[in-house]
């Protein structure tokens, strides 16, 4: 074939293929905050040779290539068809009720981090094809930011200013000001504005005063305050000292409290002992008289049945034998208890009477 003839059959096959064409294909990439809505455009132009059916088709395109396109809405045969994701149910629309206006626009509202994706808007009018890829980010405002402080507010130390949000979207930034004044930080601080720690070396009560921290990302802000007080050191070893001494006099109370309850405890246990020392089986003592009564009673009966005839053989019985005061007398008896009137002994020859 000759190539101006080759020239002249691709021209015409470009002409054909260029009859339907996308004409919002300026912007492809979308970045929003959770809970807003967005727009993602897909407006067309038809021209006199696309005389098939319009069919306009938002699929979306998964981050894996090995899982099939989702259908989310579709306008096929002058209707809309919407049920295909359940994940978008309620969320999506069509831009212009009629797409056969020439705007095939797609509205998500409500948007979720899981919206996160790459579209595709298809417009198919035979014989015309036309397709065009949007990719949307769905970004998490920074909230929940709360700023605390690490370390002794004291003259000298340094001083760690911390900030943090809970949620937000990366990459997150941080920064710190004061509120009154020139809001200017401190000559020595540092500030990592990744992390969101505020260093504030050998601080000084010039410090003192509210700092802000300001979250931020692509999408938002948030913000949080931390009232810093440098004060002067506290006086650590009279501190030191009184607990120790506070501690010695609780010890002595203690010992002096068992002490107490020891000596108590045994005092109760002696009157105990000396209440029970008398025992019941020990019979009481016999007394003197009661002694020496019984005694000569047994020798007047002896000497009562003597004859005359008969004392001549009689034995003698010494008085020695006799029982003696001191034999019958116990512990605690008065030693001035007066004689019995038995107790006087007269000599009759070679008896004794009593």
């Amino acid at each position: 074939m000759e190539p101006r003839l080759l020239a002249l059959v691709l021209l015409c096959c470009a002409g054909l293929t260029r009859s339907l064409s996308i004409t919002s294909a300026d912007q492809s990439m979308f970045e929003k905050a959770q809970g807003e809505k967005v727009t993602l455009p897909c407006t067309f132009v038809l021209s006199e040779e696309d005389e098939g059916p319009l069919d306009i088709e938002w699929v979306l395109i998964p981050a894996d290539n090995q899982k099939k396109e989702q259908i989310i809405i579709m306008y096929a045969v002058d209707r809309i068809y919407n049920h295909y994701y359940a994940a978008m149910t309620g969320r999506m629309q069509f831009t212009n009720p009629d797409p056969r206006s020439g705007d095939g626009s797609l509205d998500i509202l409500n948007l979720k981090s899981a919206d996160t994706g790459t579209y595709q808007c298809k417009v198919k009018k035979a014989p015309g094809v036309q397709s065009q890829k949007i990719q949307l980010t769905v970004l998490v405002k920074p909230a929940r930011t709360k700023c605390s402080i690490e370390g002794s507010q004291e003259i000298g130390n340094d001083i760690i200013l911390k900030c943090a949000s809970q949620e937000g979207s990366p990459l997150l930034s941080y920064d710190w000001r004061r509120v009154a004044g020139t809001q200017e930080l401190p000559a020595t601080s540092v500030l990592n504005k990744n992390t969101g720690e505020l260093l504030l070396k050998n601080a000084s009560q010039d410090y003192s005063g509210t700092y802000s921290c300001v979250a931020s990302n692509r999408v938002g802000t948030d913000e949080c305050f931390v009232e810093l007080n440098v004060t002067p050191p506290i006086n650590t070893a009279g501190i030191i000292a009184g607990a120790i001494v506070g501690t010695l006099l609780g010890l002595f109370l203690l010992a002096f409290l068992v002490f107490c309850c020891c000596k108590k405890h045994r005092e109760k246990k002696y009157e105990k002992e000396v209440h029970h020392d008398i025992r019941e089986d020990v019979p009481p003592p016999k007394s003197r008289s009661s002694t020496a009564r019984s005694y000569i009673g047994s020798n007047r009966s002896s000497l009562g049945s003597m004859s005359p005839s008969n004392m001549e053989g009689y034995t003698k019985t010494p008085y020695s034998q006799v029982p003696s005061e001191d034999f019958e007398r116990t512990t605690g008896q008065n030693p001035n208890f007066a004689p019995s009137k038995y107790d006087i002994a007269h000599k009759i020859g070679d008896i004794t009477v009593v």
